[in-house]
Protein backbone atom coordinates (compact mmCIF):
# COMPACT_ATOMS: atom_id res chain seq x y z
CA UNK A 1 0.00 0.00 0.00
CA UNK A 2 2.72 2.19 0.82
CA UNK A 3 4.17 2.13 -2.81
CA UNK A 4 1.31 4.44 -4.06
CA UNK A 5 1.90 7.49 -2.22
CA UNK A 6 4.09 9.98 0.23
CA UNK A 7 3.62 9.78 4.18
CA UNK A 8 1.87 13.29 4.56
CA UNK A 9 4.48 15.20 6.72
CA UNK A 10 1.56 17.79 6.38
CA UNK A 11 -0.97 16.12 9.08
CA UNK A 12 1.89 16.02 11.58
CA UNK A 13 0.80 19.73 11.97
CA UNK A 14 -1.97 18.43 13.45
CA UNK A 15 -0.70 15.67 15.29
CA UNK A 16 3.39 15.66 16.52
CA UNK A 17 6.89 16.57 15.17
CA UNK A 18 7.89 16.03 11.60
CA UNK A 19 9.31 12.90 10.56
CA UNK A 20 12.05 13.25 8.67
CA UNK A 21 13.81 10.93 5.67
CA UNK A 22 12.77 7.59 5.64
CA UNK A 23 10.13 5.08 5.34
CA UNK A 24 7.59 3.98 7.60
CA UNK A 25 3.94 2.25 7.27
CA UNK A 26 2.17 5.60 6.07
CA UNK A 27 4.41 5.88 2.94
CA UNK A 28 8.00 7.18 1.87
CA UNK A 29 8.65 10.76 3.68
CA UNK A 30 9.89 13.92 1.86
CA UNK A 31 13.04 15.06 2.88
CA UNK A 32 12.69 17.85 5.64
CA UNK A 33 14.08 20.53 3.59
CA UNK A 34 11.78 19.97 0.73
CA UNK A 35 9.12 19.95 3.84
CA UNK A 36 10.41 23.24 4.82
CA UNK A 37 10.29 24.96 1.34
CA UNK A 38 6.39 23.66 0.55
CA UNK A 39 5.39 24.66 4.18
CA UNK A 40 6.94 27.91 3.25
CA UNK A 41 4.81 28.52 0.37
CA UNK A 42 1.69 27.91 2.57
CA UNK A 43 3.03 31.16 4.52
CA UNK A 44 3.02 33.33 1.95
CA UNK A 45 0.40 36.08 1.34
CA UNK A 46 -2.49 35.23 -0.63
CA UNK A 47 -1.61 37.63 -3.37
CA UNK A 48 2.14 36.15 -3.78
CA UNK A 49 0.74 32.53 -3.99
CA UNK A 50 -1.77 33.13 -6.59
CA UNK A 51 0.80 34.69 -8.21
CA UNK A 52 2.90 31.60 -8.14
CA UNK A 53 0.37 29.16 -9.07
CA UNK A 54 -0.10 31.54 -12.57
CA UNK A 55 3.27 31.77 -13.29
CA UNK A 56 3.91 27.52 -12.83
CA UNK A 57 0.50 27.18 -15.01
CA UNK A 58 1.40 29.15 -17.84
CA UNK A 59 4.87 27.40 -17.89
CA UNK A 60 3.15 24.28 -17.88
CA UNK A 61 0.52 25.62 -19.82
CA UNK A 62 3.46 26.15 -22.78
CA UNK A 63 5.06 22.94 -21.85
CA UNK A 64 2.05 20.98 -22.90
CA UNK A 65 1.38 23.10 -25.68
CA UNK A 66 5.02 22.62 -27.21
CA UNK A 67 4.92 19.25 -26.78
CA UNK A 68 1.30 18.20 -28.07
CA UNK A 69 0.75 21.14 -30.63
CA UNK A 70 3.29 23.13 -31.61
CA UNK A 71 5.26 21.48 -35.18
CA UNK A 72 2.34 18.16 -34.71
CA UNK A 73 -0.25 19.68 -36.53
CA UNK A 74 -0.50 16.87 -39.08
CA UNK A 75 -0.02 14.24 -36.57
CA UNK A 76 -3.33 14.39 -35.00
CA UNK A 77 -4.70 11.02 -34.06
CA UNK A 78 -8.00 10.19 -35.42
CA UNK A 79 -9.10 9.09 -31.91
CA UNK A 80 -7.88 11.82 -30.09
CA UNK A 81 -9.60 12.44 -26.71
CA UNK A 82 -9.49 15.18 -23.65
CA UNK A 83 -8.17 12.31 -22.09
CA UNK A 84 -4.73 11.64 -22.94
CA UNK A 85 -4.29 13.30 -25.92
CA UNK A 86 -4.40 16.93 -27.97
CA UNK A 87 -7.98 17.73 -27.54
CA UNK A 88 -6.79 17.89 -23.36
CA UNK A 89 -4.63 20.52 -24.82
CA UNK A 90 -7.55 22.53 -26.10
CA UNK A 91 -9.23 21.95 -22.69
CA UNK A 92 -6.41 23.51 -20.61
CA UNK A 93 -6.03 26.79 -23.25
CA UNK A 94 -9.45 27.36 -22.92
CA UNK A 95 -9.06 27.24 -19.06
CA UNK A 96 -6.51 29.73 -19.52
CA UNK A 97 -8.26 32.30 -21.65
CA UNK A 98 -10.64 32.45 -19.07
CA UNK A 99 -8.10 32.88 -16.29
CA UNK A 100 -6.49 35.37 -18.08
CA UNK A 101 -8.15 36.50 -21.11
CA UNK A 102 -5.15 35.69 -23.66
CA UNK A 103 -6.95 35.58 -27.03
CA UNK A 104 -3.63 33.48 -28.46
CA UNK A 105 -4.55 30.61 -26.00
CA UNK A 106 -8.51 31.05 -26.94
CA UNK A 107 -7.19 30.75 -31.12
CA UNK A 108 -4.88 27.99 -30.86
CA UNK A 109 -7.34 26.20 -28.66
CA UNK A 110 -9.57 26.35 -31.61
CA UNK A 111 -6.71 25.26 -34.17
CA UNK A 112 -6.36 22.10 -32.80
CA UNK A 113 -10.06 21.11 -31.70
CA UNK A 114 -10.69 22.02 -35.89
CA UNK A 115 -7.83 19.63 -36.28
CA UNK A 116 -9.23 16.89 -34.10
CA UNK A 117 -12.36 16.98 -35.65
CA UNK A 118 -11.23 17.09 -38.96
CA UNK A 119 -9.15 13.90 -38.28
CA UNK A 120 -11.93 11.69 -36.23
CA UNK A 121 -13.29 10.14 -39.47
CA UNK A 122 -15.12 7.57 -36.91
CA UNK A 123 -16.72 8.06 -33.85
CA UNK A 124 -14.37 5.85 -30.98
CA UNK A 125 -16.88 6.71 -28.58
CA UNK A 126 -19.59 9.46 -27.64
CA UNK A 127 -18.23 10.72 -23.78
CA UNK A 128 -16.97 14.25 -23.29
CA UNK A 129 -13.68 12.73 -21.51
CA UNK A 130 -13.41 10.13 -24.00
CA UNK A 131 -14.85 10.31 -27.00
CA UNK A 132 -15.52 12.51 -30.01
CA UNK A 133 -18.86 14.31 -28.54
CA UNK A 134 -16.27 15.70 -26.13
CA UNK A 135 -14.24 17.21 -28.67
CA UNK A 136 -17.38 18.91 -30.35
CA UNK A 137 -18.94 20.18 -27.11
CA UNK A 138 -15.53 22.19 -26.90
CA UNK A 139 -15.13 22.84 -30.17
CA UNK A 140 -18.74 24.56 -29.29
CA UNK A 141 -17.68 26.57 -26.21
CA UNK A 142 -14.66 28.02 -27.67
CA UNK A 143 -16.38 29.23 -30.45
CA UNK A 144 -18.83 30.74 -28.31
CA UNK A 145 -16.04 33.03 -26.74
CA UNK A 146 -14.72 33.45 -29.74
CA UNK A 147 -18.20 34.87 -31.08
CA UNK A 148 -18.18 32.51 -34.21
CA UNK A 149 -21.70 31.51 -34.48
CA UNK A 150 -21.07 29.78 -37.53
CA UNK A 151 -18.82 27.51 -36.11
CA UNK A 152 -20.97 26.83 -32.89
CA UNK A 153 -23.82 25.15 -35.18
CA UNK A 154 -21.45 23.44 -37.31
CA UNK A 155 -20.23 21.73 -34.03
CA UNK A 156 -23.62 21.16 -32.41
CA UNK A 157 -24.45 19.50 -35.66
CA UNK A 158 -21.34 17.36 -35.55
CA UNK A 159 -22.16 16.72 -31.80
CA UNK A 160 -25.33 15.52 -32.38
CA UNK A 161 -24.70 12.76 -34.61
CA UNK A 162 -23.05 10.74 -32.16
CA UNK A 163 -25.61 7.74 -32.11
CA UNK A 164 -26.40 6.79 -28.25
CA UNK A 165 -29.38 4.79 -28.36
CA UNK A 166 -28.19 1.61 -28.41
CA UNK A 167 -25.15 2.49 -26.83
CA UNK A 168 -24.25 -0.90 -24.14
CA UNK A 169 -22.35 1.18 -21.74
CA UNK A 170 -23.82 3.22 -19.10
CA UNK A 171 -20.04 5.05 -16.87
CA UNK A 172 -18.44 8.39 -17.52
CA UNK A 173 -15.68 7.65 -19.48
CA UNK A 174 -17.40 5.24 -21.74
CA UNK A 175 -21.01 5.46 -21.53
CA UNK A 176 -24.27 7.43 -21.79
CA UNK A 177 -23.26 9.23 -18.37
CA UNK A 178 -20.01 10.85 -20.07
CA UNK A 179 -22.76 11.74 -23.47
CA UNK A 180 -25.21 13.31 -20.64
CA UNK A 181 -21.99 15.34 -19.39
CA UNK A 182 -21.08 16.74 -22.18
CA UNK A 183 -24.89 17.63 -22.86
CA UNK A 184 -25.41 19.54 -19.40
CA UNK A 185 -21.48 21.38 -20.03
CA UNK A 186 -22.59 22.46 -23.26
CA UNK A 187 -26.06 23.71 -21.67
CA UNK A 188 -23.98 25.41 -19.27
CA UNK A 189 -21.87 27.68 -21.46
CA UNK A 190 -24.04 28.29 -24.42
CA UNK A 191 -27.69 28.46 -22.02
CA UNK A 192 -30.13 26.29 -21.13
CA UNK A 193 -32.32 24.40 -23.52
CA UNK A 194 -28.92 24.01 -26.41
CA UNK A 195 -29.21 20.12 -25.84
CA UNK A 196 -32.89 20.49 -24.77
CA UNK A 197 -34.41 18.23 -22.42
CA UNK A 198 -36.64 16.04 -24.82
CA UNK A 199 -32.95 14.36 -25.40
CA UNK A 200 -31.60 13.90 -22.37
CA UNK A 201 -34.21 12.79 -20.69
CA UNK A 202 -34.55 10.09 -22.98
CA UNK A 203 -31.05 8.96 -21.93
CA UNK A 204 -31.37 9.48 -18.39
CA UNK A 205 -34.69 7.04 -18.71
CA UNK A 206 -32.41 4.19 -20.72
CA UNK A 207 -29.60 4.48 -17.53
CA UNK A 208 -32.60 4.27 -15.25
CA UNK A 209 -33.53 1.12 -16.65
CA UNK A 210 -30.48 -0.20 -16.84
CA UNK A 211 -29.31 0.30 -13.48
CA UNK A 212 -33.24 -0.72 -11.98
CA UNK A 213 -33.22 -4.15 -13.97
CA UNK A 214 -29.40 -5.23 -12.66
CA UNK A 215 -30.35 -3.78 -9.27
CA UNK A 216 -33.84 -5.73 -8.95
CA UNK A 217 -34.00 -7.77 -5.73
CA UNK A 218 -30.53 -6.10 -4.19
CA UNK A 219 -30.15 -3.64 -1.61
CA UNK A 220 -28.67 -1.09 -4.29
CA UNK A 221 -31.30 -0.16 -6.34
CA UNK A 222 -29.36 1.16 -9.42
CA UNK A 223 -26.41 -0.99 -10.36
CA UNK A 224 -24.49 -0.93 -13.27
CA UNK A 225 -21.53 -3.25 -15.11
CA UNK A 226 -18.12 -2.45 -17.17
CA UNK A 227 -17.41 -5.77 -18.95
CA UNK A 228 -19.38 -7.67 -17.08
CA UNK A 229 -18.00 -6.44 -13.21
CA UNK A 230 -20.02 -3.92 -11.05
CA UNK A 231 -17.64 -1.10 -10.83
CA UNK A 232 -18.16 1.42 -8.09
CA UNK A 233 -15.83 4.47 -8.50
CA UNK A 234 -16.37 6.90 -10.47
CA UNK A 235 -14.38 6.71 -13.62
CA UNK A 236 -16.54 3.38 -14.96
CA UNK A 237 -18.81 2.81 -12.46
CA UNK A 238 -22.00 3.81 -10.15
CA UNK A 239 -20.50 6.88 -8.46
CA UNK A 240 -19.53 8.45 -11.48
CA UNK A 241 -23.11 7.06 -12.86
CA UNK A 242 -24.99 8.84 -9.98
CA UNK A 243 -23.03 11.87 -9.89
CA UNK A 244 -24.50 12.52 -13.21
CA UNK A 245 -28.27 11.71 -12.69
CA UNK A 246 -28.05 13.93 -9.94
CA UNK A 247 -27.66 17.00 -12.41
CA UNK A 248 -30.73 16.69 -14.02
CA UNK A 249 -34.72 16.84 -12.95
CA UNK A 250 -36.01 13.15 -11.10
CA UNK A 251 -38.88 11.69 -10.40
CA UNK A 252 -39.36 11.50 -6.54
CA UNK A 253 -39.08 7.69 -6.91
CA UNK A 254 -36.17 8.53 -9.18
CA UNK A 255 -34.51 10.49 -6.19
CA UNK A 256 -35.24 7.39 -4.23
CA UNK A 257 -33.53 5.29 -5.82
CA UNK A 258 -30.53 7.50 -6.57
CA UNK A 259 -30.07 7.99 -2.76
CA UNK A 260 -30.52 4.22 -1.60
CA UNK A 261 -27.93 3.45 -4.28
CA UNK A 262 -25.68 6.44 -2.22
CA UNK A 263 -26.12 5.21 1.19
CA UNK A 264 -25.41 1.46 -0.43
CA UNK A 265 -22.26 2.82 -1.63
CA UNK A 266 -21.75 4.13 1.78
CA UNK A 267 -22.01 1.21 3.37
CA UNK A 268 -19.02 -0.46 1.21
CA UNK A 269 -16.52 1.23 2.37
CA UNK A 270 -13.72 0.05 4.31
CA UNK A 271 -13.14 0.19 8.26
CA UNK A 272 -10.34 2.57 7.26
CA UNK A 273 -13.18 4.51 5.55
CA UNK A 274 -11.88 3.99 1.95
CA UNK A 275 -14.06 2.40 -1.04
CA UNK A 276 -13.87 -0.49 -2.99
CA UNK A 277 -13.24 0.12 -6.84
CA UNK A 278 -15.72 -2.80 -7.65
CA UNK A 279 -18.59 -4.73 -5.46
CA UNK A 280 -16.74 -7.10 -3.20
CA UNK A 281 -13.02 -5.99 -4.02
CA UNK A 282 -11.69 -6.14 -0.13
CA UNK A 283 -8.09 -4.24 -1.74
CA UNK A 284 -8.16 -1.65 0.02
CA UNK A 285 -5.51 0.17 -2.27
CA UNK A 286 -6.93 3.35 -4.44
CA UNK A 287 -7.52 6.78 -3.18
CA UNK A 288 -7.77 8.66 -6.38
CA UNK A 289 -10.81 9.89 -8.84
CA UNK A 290 -11.18 7.10 -10.98
CA UNK A 291 -12.33 4.46 -8.15
CA UNK A 292 -11.79 4.85 -4.63
CA UNK A 293 -12.18 7.33 -2.16
CA UNK A 294 -11.62 10.67 -4.51
CA UNK A 295 -13.90 10.27 -6.49
CA UNK A 296 -16.59 8.82 -4.14
CA UNK A 297 -16.06 12.18 -2.21
CA UNK A 298 -16.76 14.45 -5.48
CA UNK A 299 -20.37 12.13 -5.45
CA UNK A 300 -21.25 12.61 -2.15
CA UNK A 301 -20.74 16.20 -2.16
CA UNK A 302 -22.81 16.35 -4.73
CA UNK A 303 -24.88 14.46 -3.07
CA UNK A 304 -25.07 16.40 -0.06
CA UNK A 305 -25.70 19.65 -2.36
CA UNK A 306 -28.96 18.00 -4.14
CA UNK A 307 -30.56 16.43 -0.98
CA UNK A 308 -29.26 18.18 1.74
CA UNK A 309 -28.85 14.88 3.91
CA UNK A 310 -26.30 15.47 6.64
CA UNK A 311 -25.58 11.78 6.27
CA UNK A 312 -24.15 12.60 2.90
CA UNK A 313 -22.24 15.50 4.45
CA UNK A 314 -20.66 13.39 7.21
CA UNK A 315 -19.44 10.86 4.70
CA UNK A 316 -17.90 13.13 2.50
CA UNK A 317 -16.00 14.42 5.36
CA UNK A 318 -15.23 11.15 6.87
CA UNK A 319 -14.20 10.31 3.08
CA UNK A 320 -11.83 13.40 3.17
CA UNK A 321 -9.72 12.08 5.72
CA UNK A 322 -8.91 9.08 3.79
CA UNK A 323 -7.56 11.77 0.43
CA UNK A 324 -5.73 13.61 3.78
CA UNK A 325 -4.05 10.80 4.87
CA UNK A 326 -3.39 8.39 1.59
CA UNK A 327 -3.59 10.80 -1.19
CA UNK A 328 -0.37 12.42 -1.53
CA UNK A 329 -0.23 9.72 -4.73
CA UNK A 330 3.31 9.09 -6.25
CA UNK A 331 1.50 10.40 -9.36
CA UNK A 332 0.97 13.61 -11.15
CA UNK A 333 -2.21 13.66 -12.59
CA UNK A 334 -6.22 14.51 -12.55
CA UNK A 335 -7.35 10.46 -12.74
CA UNK A 336 -4.81 8.82 -10.53
CA UNK A 337 -2.68 11.81 -9.00
CA UNK A 338 -2.43 14.71 -6.70
CA UNK A 339 -3.94 16.50 -8.70
CA UNK A 340 -7.06 15.37 -9.22
CA UNK A 341 -6.68 14.49 -5.23
CA UNK A 342 -6.88 18.57 -4.50
CA UNK A 343 -10.28 18.71 -6.19
CA UNK A 344 -11.87 16.65 -2.71
CA UNK A 345 -10.85 19.50 -0.53
CA UNK A 346 -11.91 22.20 -2.86
CA UNK A 347 -15.53 20.51 -2.96
CA UNK A 348 -15.21 20.02 0.33
CA UNK A 349 -14.39 23.54 1.07
CA UNK A 350 -17.15 24.81 -1.60
CA UNK A 351 -19.48 22.59 0.97
CA UNK A 352 -18.87 23.38 4.28
CA UNK A 353 -16.96 26.57 4.12
CA UNK A 354 -14.27 24.68 6.48
CA UNK A 355 -11.33 27.06 6.22
CA UNK A 356 -9.33 23.57 7.11
CA UNK A 357 -10.66 22.04 3.58
CA UNK A 358 -9.11 25.03 2.14
CA UNK A 359 -5.84 24.86 3.52
CA UNK A 360 -5.38 21.53 2.72
CA UNK A 361 -6.20 21.65 -1.11
CA UNK A 362 -3.09 24.96 -0.55
CA UNK A 363 -0.89 22.14 0.96
CA UNK A 364 -1.53 19.43 -1.68
CA UNK A 365 -1.22 22.29 -4.28
CA UNK A 366 1.91 23.14 -2.39
CA UNK A 367 3.23 19.95 -2.83
CA UNK A 368 2.98 19.86 -6.75
CA UNK A 369 3.98 23.64 -6.60
CA UNK A 370 7.37 23.04 -4.84
CA UNK A 371 8.36 19.68 -5.63
CA UNK A 372 6.30 18.07 -8.51
CA UNK A 373 8.97 18.95 -11.24
CA UNK A 374 11.75 17.87 -9.08
CA UNK A 375 10.27 14.11 -8.64
CA UNK A 376 9.02 13.99 -11.68
CA UNK A 377 12.47 14.61 -13.36
CA UNK A 378 14.01 12.02 -10.48
CA UNK A 379 11.19 9.29 -11.68
CA UNK A 380 9.52 9.61 -8.10
CA UNK A 381 6.54 11.01 -9.49
CA UNK A 382 4.72 9.28 -12.42
CA UNK A 383 3.10 11.05 -15.30
CA UNK A 384 1.27 7.61 -17.02
CA UNK A 385 1.46 6.95 -20.48
CA UNK A 386 0.62 10.04 -21.66
CA UNK A 387 2.77 12.66 -19.62
CA UNK A 388 1.87 16.17 -21.04
CA UNK A 389 -1.98 15.25 -21.04
CA UNK A 390 -5.07 16.69 -19.34
CA UNK A 391 -5.68 13.49 -17.02
CA UNK A 392 -2.50 11.58 -16.34
CA UNK A 393 -0.02 13.75 -16.99
CA UNK A 394 1.28 17.91 -16.44
CA UNK A 395 -1.78 19.01 -18.21
CA UNK A 396 -4.03 18.57 -15.48
CA UNK A 397 -1.44 19.99 -13.03
CA UNK A 398 -1.35 23.11 -14.94
CA UNK A 399 -4.80 22.95 -14.93
CA UNK A 400 -5.75 23.03 -11.47
CA UNK A 401 -2.77 25.88 -10.57
CA UNK A 402 -5.03 28.04 -13.11
CA UNK A 403 -8.17 27.09 -10.43
CA UNK A 404 -5.73 27.82 -7.38
CA UNK A 405 -5.99 31.24 -8.36
CA UNK A 406 -9.75 30.91 -7.33
CA UNK A 407 -10.61 28.41 -5.77
CA UNK A 408 -14.22 29.14 -4.90
CA UNK A 409 -14.43 28.52 -8.40
CA UNK A 410 -12.97 25.62 -9.39
CA UNK A 411 -14.05 22.28 -10.53
CA UNK A 412 -12.60 18.90 -11.22
CA UNK A 413 -12.85 19.12 -15.25
CA UNK A 414 -14.63 16.54 -16.92
CA UNK A 415 -16.99 15.76 -13.80
CA UNK A 416 -17.63 18.83 -11.95
CA UNK A 417 -19.64 21.64 -13.21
Amino acid sequence: MTDWYFKNFMRDLEEETPTVDGDDERGEVIAKESQDFILNLLHLRASTLRSKFRKSALYQKGSVVAGTWRGRQTRIYVDSTLYADTPGTAFLLLKSFLVTRNKDDLNTSANIIKACVCAAEYYRDITFVRGTAGVCALGAVVSKYQGNTQMIEQYLTRFKENEVKDYRRDGILHGRAGHLWACLFLNKHLGDGVIPSSYTNGLVNKMIENGRSLGAGTRCPLMYTYFGTKHLGAAHGLAGILHVLMHFDLTPDVQEDVKKSLKYLINTRFPSGNYPSKEDDRRDIFVQWCQGASGMALTLVKAAEVFGDKEFVDAAMEVGEVVWKRGLLKSVGLCHGISGNVYVFLALYRLTKNEEMLKRAKLFACFLLGRGVKLMRKKKMDTGEHPLSLFEGVGGMAYLFFDMMNPDEARFPGYEL
